[in-house]
């Protein structure tokens, strides 16, 4: 048997919290096919592609994707990742959290002091800078964050700050010092500033800074940069069974810090 719970609007989907399941040996993709079978008729709408899936508290992404097996006595968390804004906006809502990720123009003269005074301003905001060179795709940064909330969730984060904890996982280190050195705010480089907090102050300091934002986030192939950074040669990226075989590896490196 395997234990399936659901979080946030998934909850309302199936009018429970968790189910019990006589199955085992079954793939996520089955048990996502499964689930939308059975969901009951006059729930609201169940999304079986912007999810978080995590086996035993480990991401699937960091296992086999949608391959990974379901084995007997496997808890799986079901846990919607919410999108919304403009095409020029990044929000997210990942565990009951708002996070938006807003991508900085080149020329916006930004440095450790402007984070810190971002930080004072914004009490209520977690706030993180990351060179967006460490950033492949918007998927790629969600799957980051989905990281650091369920750690912080499960009492298992690699750091004391959830800020920090993201930051450590795109540069794949548990090293703060060298974190922020590869992987933080480095001069005439594009950054992005992640936030996370109410949805009022996230929108405060978007007005702040939105003369300063990039109204194409995320359009950079970072691909190159990202796998000389980690050394993934070909032949790794090959082995791995997915159609985003860089974005899976680099989820992979994020989840297993220790």
């Amino acid at each position: 048997m395997i234990t399936v719970r659901f979080t946030g609007g998934a909850r309302k989907s199936f009018d429970t919290d968790e189910i019990i399941l006589d199955k085992n040996n079954l793939t996520v993709r089955e048990l996502i096919e499964y689930l939308i079978s059975t969901k009951p008729e006059n729930s609201t709408s169940f999304d079986g592609k912007n999810l978080l899936i995590a086996v035993n508290g480990t991401d699937s992404s960091a296992l086999d994707g949608h391959q990974t097996i379901l084995n007997d006595n496997d808890v799986i968390n079901i846990i919607p990742i919410i999108h919304g804004g403009s095409s020029s906006r990044i929000q997210l809502k990942i565990l009951s959290t708002n996070i938006e990720i807003f991508e900085m123009k080149k020329t916006y003269d930004f440095n450790y002091d402007s984070l810190n005074k971002l930080r004072i301003e914004f009490p209520n905001l977690l706030i993180q800078a990351i060179s967006s060179k460490f950033i492949l795709n918007k998927s790629h940064i969600k799957k980051i964050i989905s990281l650091s909330l369920l750690a912080k969730k499960q009492k298992v984060m690699i750091s004391k700050k959830l800020e920090t904890d993201i930051l450590l996982r795109f540069a794949g280190t548990t090293q703060i010092n060298q974190a922020i050195k590869n992987a933080g705010v480095i001069p005439d480089t594009t950054f992005s500033l992640i936030a996370i907090g109410r949805k009022n102050s996230l929108e405060k300091l978007y007005n702040k800074i939105k003369s300063n934002t990039s109204k194409t986030p995320l359009k950079k192939n970072n691909s190159t940069f990202l796998k000389n950074y980690f050394n993934f040669t070909s032949k790794q990226i090959d082995s791995v069974n997915s159609n985003s075989a860089l974005e899976e590896s680099l989820v992979e490196k994020a989840a297993i810090l220790i």
